[in-house]
C-alpha cells in the first residue's frame, strides 16, 4: 500500500492528484521550482519542498534533485503528473531503482509508444490500422524526403520521429513548400527532442480526433473506460474535449473500443493510457498515437463514467485488479472541458503577468481543476494552461449552456485568456450541432479574424 505519494509535477494537475490521495489517505509531497514559491499546489499537499530554479531543467526535468526530496520526506511513490517527466522511461526506471513506486507503466512500453516509428510498427502488429506514413532516418537527404511525400501523397503532415505536443509539426500541401518548411523542422526536432529523424504521414482531410480511454492490470486485463473528442484545437493542441463522443455510429465506436483493448493488450499495457485515433468523414478509423500517462482531458471520462482515473493508477500500482474496483454513481449523460491559457484569445500568444481578479461562479454541474488563484503571478516558464473547467448535464446542449453560462460569468483580469474564443466557439452552430473536425479553429475562429482585418 502507498502511503506517502510525491507529484512531480505542478499546477492544476498537482492539486487534482492531491485530492484523490487525500480521500485515500495517502500522504503528500508537492515539489515547487523558484518560480513557484508561493503557487497554489505547493498549499494543497501536505509538505512542500524546492528542487531548483524556474527552468524547467533545473527543477521539474531535475530527475537528481526531485529523487533527494522523494527520499528526504520519505515518499514511497512518485507520481508524474503529465507532461515533464511523465512519459519519461529514464525517470520511470530510476523511480524503481531508487526503491520506490512508479505509478505509470513499464518503461519499456513508455519508450515503445513514445516513438511514432516503434509505436505505429507495434500497431500494425496488433492488427490495428495506421494512417499511410514512413521513416526518414537521413534527413540531409532532401530527396528522400520529397521522395517519400510524393510516395504518400500530398497533403502530408511532417513531424519529428520522437515528437509530441504539437511541436515541429507542419502540414505540407507541395514540393516547393516542402522545400522551405523543411529546414525549420528538422531544427525543431532536434532542438527539442534530441534526434532529426522525421515521421512523414498522411494527411487526413477534416478529420475528427478521438481517443479511447485504456486501462490495463499486472493480472492481464485490459478495460476500455469510454472515449472522448478532442477534435477542437488550436496550434495542434486541444482546448475543448467532450465525452462522450457524439454523431458516431455503434459500429464505430464499438471498433473504437475493440482497437484501444486489443492495442493495450497486445503491448502488455499496465496503469491508465489512452489510445488516439483519427476518424475520417467516412469513418474510417486510423490510430494516431498512444499517451503513456493521465490525459489532461481526464475529467470528462470521470464525471460520465463515475471513475476517479487517478484512483485507478494508485490502486494499479499497488498490483490490484481492475475488477475489484469500485465505481461512483453517475448522473451525468455528457460532460465538456474547456482548458483555459494565458494567451491572446486571437493570436494564441502567451500572455504572462499577475491574475488581478480570478473568480468564477459557484454552478451546479461545473467542476473546476484550478493551478492558479487570485494574485498568482503567471511568468513564461511553463505551459500557459491556467485551469480546467468541466460542464456535465443530462445531455450535451445541457452542458453546452452550462459552460457558456459559466465562462461569461467569470471574471479575469491582468492578463489575457482565451475565454472569447472559447465562447465563440461554444455558441458556434458546427460545434453545436457536433460537426466540428480538427480544422475547426483553422477555419471558423483564424480564417474568420483575417477576413475581418
Amino acid at each position: 500500500m502507498i502511503k506517502k505519494l510525491l507529484v512531480a509535477n505542478r499546477g492544476e494537475i498537482a492539486v487534482r492528484i492531491f485530492k484523490t490521495c487525500e480521500r485515500l489517505g495517502i500522504k503528500t509531497v508537492a515539489i515547487f521550482s523558484e518560480a513557484d514559491k508561493e503557487s497554489v499546489h505547493t498549499k494543497a499537499a501536505d509538505e512542500a519542498r524546492y528542487v531548483g530554479g524556474s527552468r524547467v531543467k533545473e527543477s521539474y526535468l531535475n530527475m537528481e534533485n526531485i529523487l533527494n526530496v522523494a527520499k528526504e520526506t520519505g515518499a514511497d511513490a512518485i507520481h508524474p503528473g503529465y507532461g515533464f517527466l511523465s512519459e519519461n522511461p529514464e525517470f520511470s526506471k530510476r523511480v524503481k531503482e531508487a526503491g520506490l513506486t512508479f505509478i505509470g507503466p513499464d518503461e519499456k512500453i513508455m519508450e515503445t509508444m513514445g516513438n511514432k516509428i516503434a509505436a505505429r510498427k507495434a500497431m500494425i502488429d496488433a492488427g490495428i490500422p495506421v494512417v499511410p506514413g514512413t521513416t526518414i532516418q537521413d534527413t540531409n537527404d532532401e530527396s528522400a524526403v520529397a521522395n517519400a511525400c510524393a510516395d504518400i501523397g500530398y497533403p502530408v503532415m511532417i513531424k519529428a520521429a520522437s515528437g509530441g505536443g504539437g511541436i515541429g509539426m507542419q502540414r505540407v500541401e507541395h514540393r516547393d513548400e516542402l522545400v522551405k518548411v523543411l529546414p525549420s523542422v528538422i531544427k525543431k526536432a532536434e532542438t527539442f527532442f534530441g534526434s532529426a529523424e522525421l515521421y512523414i504521414e498522411k494527411f487526413i482531410e477534416n478529420p475528427r480526433h478521438i481517443e479511447a480511454q485504456v486501462a490495463g492490470d499486472i493480472h492481464g486485463h485490459v478495460q476500455c473506460i469510454g472515449e472522448r473528442d478532442c477534435s477542437i484545437q488550436r496550434r495542434n493542441q486541444k482546448v475543448i474535449e467532450e465525452a462522450p463522443a457524439i454523431n458516431v455510429s455503434e459500429s464505430t465506436r464499438k471498433a473504437l473500443y475493440q482497437y484501444a483493448e486489443k492495442a493495450a493488450k497486445d503491448i502488455g499495457y499496465t496503469n491508465v493510457g489512452t489510445i488516439e485515433f483519427l476518424v475520417d468523414q467516412d469513418e474510417n478509423i486510423y490510430f494516431l498515437e498512444m499517451n503513456t500517462r493521465l490525459q489532461v482531458e481526464h475529467p470528462v471520462t470521470e464525471e460520465v463514467s463515475g471513475i476517479d482515473l487517478v484512483e485507478w493508477q494508485i490502486r494499479i500500482a499497488e498490483e490490484k485488479r481492475i475488477s475489484d474496483f469500485k465505481e461512483r454513481n453517475v448522473s451525468y449523460d455528457h460532460a465538456i472541458e474547456v482548458r483555459i491559457y494565458a494567451e491572446d484569445p486571437v493570436t494564441f500568444f502567451p500572455s504572462p503577468g499577475k491574475l488581478k481578479r480570478w473568480s468564477f461562479p459557484h454552478m451546479e454541474g461545473i467542476r473546476y481543476d484550478f493551478g492558479v488563484e487570485e494574485g498568482t503571478q503567471v511568468t513564461p516558464f511553463y505551459d500557459p494552461m491556467l485551469a480546467k473547467v468541466i460542464a456535465k448535464g443530462q445531455s450535451r446542449s445541457e452542458a453546452i449552456e452550462q459552460m457558456i453560462e459559466c465562462l461569461e460569468q467569470a471574471q479575469v483580469e491582468g492578463i489575457k485568456t482565451n475565454i472569447p474564443m472559447l465562447l465563440e466557439t461554444l455558441a458556434h452552430d458546427v460545434f453545436k450541432k457536433g460537426l466540428a473536425t480538427t480544422q475547426f479553429v483553422q477555419t471558423y475562429v483564424i480564417e474568420k479574424k483575417r477576413t475581418q482585418v
